[in-house]
């Protein structure tokens, strides 16, 4: 549990991001937080993200799969659409989550899909909706994202100056 699986990426964001010699597997991970709790992308474009998690290990005290968890589902999903949306020159920062939860889960795996609400210069929003493995939703999240300047020291994704 924990470790990034592959991430199926769109050529032309592999183009633009090996240009800048970044690792696309590090860029588009669910980072420290998401490895704890296993979540793993498995689809990452700019119109459509999915990533799954395991309820084990992520659930409050009565069994159910914990509300913080799909809120850290939700926004991993939507922050990666954003960036993507955002492109190489742009990070993105989560500014608002919402999350209405439906139903609990109890085991196996929910998958969350995240789809663009809005896509601009300076802010973009996700719908992300999280559904149990019988297909049925379990959460529904919405995520706005400010896109700003990249800048030297932002992370992996940002070459060194010259």
């Amino acid at each position: 549990m924990g470790e990034q699986s592959y991430v199926k990426f769109p050529q032309e964001v592999i183009d633009e991001y090996a240009a800048l010699g970044v690792d696309l597997q590090a860029l588009f991970s669910a980072g420290h937080l998401g490895t704890r709790m296993g979540v793993q992308i498995t689809e990452a474009s700019a119109d459509r993200v999915v990533g799954t998690m395991p309820v084990e290990g992520n659930t409050q005290p009565y069994g159910l799969l914990h509300g913080g968890a799909s809120a850290v589902l939700a926004e991993t999903l939507g922050s990666v659409g954003s960036m993507l949306h955002g492109g190489s020159s742009k990070i993105a920062v989560g500014v608002d989550l919402n999350c209405t939860h439906h139903r609990g889960a109890r085991s196996g795996l929910v998958t969350g899909v995240a789809t663009p609400v809005h896509r601009g210069r300076t802010t973009a929003t996700y719908e992300i909706v999280i559904s149990d493995e019988e297909g049925r939703r379990v959460c529904t999240a919405r995520l706005t994202c400010l896109l700003r300047d990249a800048r030297p020291g932002d992370g992996p994704h940002v070459r060194p100056a010259d």
